[in-house]
């Protein structure tokens, strides 16, 4: 049996994130396709936007197109019914949003190239994967053709297949460190259950930067963002404050005028790592200085898949792209779907 196998004995739900724009996803959407085919895998298959145009809206430049096999299940937005090469059978009509109307559960009954589309807030993906598997398939592929961060969110699905490649950098060092940092990240340890875990997820309705004492007692700032915010939550940490719990994004003007000691004295907090937007030398010095984060929810990566191609004309060597990211990231699959 083969890798898609092995996912979908774990996995119910898995989504392809792209770390840019060319990293590889649709071919290695393609791929996982493919094999599905082999091993007899019903499919379900939807987007966080639409994919499977033969152009690239935004950029113009020319994408490669999603196949579909007979009994394949499939979100298309009634828009773009007709658009299909694949014969498609109306399994559901769903009340689901889309940027382009209605859309629709469909069953390949003739493969062919089809563009998928899909809701873009993450609890109607959800349902809408929910729906897949009451109809019938073994496992969704949700392809992330809008935020590649938001896609990659723990409530969006059970686990994410995260697609690197040479478009990242022209020096292959720098394009597996910046993989590798992602992987770190997106493997941040939960904060465990107890006082302030619970203290967080009764008082966290209204996405204010909370802090929490030893006592487990709250004081909420009374901030739009945690961006720019550095001053002021440095002035907010007392000599008994253990917690820092930051909503949205979390970059350097989040922390970097919190002075080292109050650094070292508190534990910040996530809703998960998506929300960080720090360079890994950035992340490096934060480190040194004693900084201590953990989220409500990590990120489980089940597969990595390296493009060794950029559409700038330069092209790594793919048997040492391979070899140096299983190096950099030894304890999750990583391939070359084109090897």
């Amino acid at each position: 049996m083969g890798l898609l196998y092995d996912l979908s004995k774990k996995y119910k739900t898995l989504s392809i994130v792209g770390m840019s724009k060319n990293a590889g996803k649709t071919t290695a959407l393609n791929f996982l396709l493919e094999e599905a085919m082999d091993e007899g895998i019903r499919l379900g298959v939807t987007s966080t936007g639409r994919d499977g145009e033969t152009q690239d809206l935004v950029t113009g430049t020319e994408k490669p197109r999603v196949y579909l096999d007979v009994d394949t299940l499939v979100a298309v937005p009634a828009f773009l019914y007709d658009l299909s090469d694949a014969g498609l059978e109306v399994v559901m009509r769903t009340n689901y949003s889309t940027a382009i109307g209605t859309l629709l559960i469909c069953r390949v009954k003739e493969a062919g190239y089809v563009q998928v589309a899909g809701p873009v807030i993450n609890a109607e993906q959800k349902k809408l994967c929910q729906d897949m598997l009451n109809i019938g398939c073994d496992l969704v592929m949700i392809d992330g053709a809008i935020d590649r961060k938001t896609i990659a969110s723990p409530d969006t699905s059970d686990a994410i297949i995260l697609a690197t490649g040479a478009v990242i950098s022209r020096k292959m060092d720098k394009m597996v460190e910046e993989t590798a940092h992602v992987v770190r990240l997106y493997s941040t340890d939960e904060l465990e259950d107890g006082l302030y875990r619970t203290a967080i997820e009764e008082n966290n309705f209204d996405d204010k930067i909370m802090l929490i004492n030893e006592k487990g007692e709250v004081t909420k700032l009374d901030l739009v963002t945690g961006l720019g915010a550095a001053r002021h939550i440095d002035e907010a940490i007392k000599e008994d404050t253990r917690i820092v719990y930051i909503p949205g994004a979390f970059t350097n003007s989040v922390i970097v005028d919190i002075g080292t000691k109050k650094l070292r004295q508190v534990k910040f907090v996530l809703k998960d790592p998506t929300k960080i937007f720090i360079n890994p030398m950035d992340w490096g010095k934060l480190r040194k200085r004693g900084f201590r984060l953990s989220v409500l929810k990590k990120i489980k990566i089940a597969l990595i898949t390296v493009n060794p191609w950029s559409p700038s004309g330069y092209v790594f060597d793919n048997r040492l792209l391979l070899e140096e990211m299983q190096k950099a990231i030894p304890d999750i699959p990583v391939i070359d779907v084109r090897m």
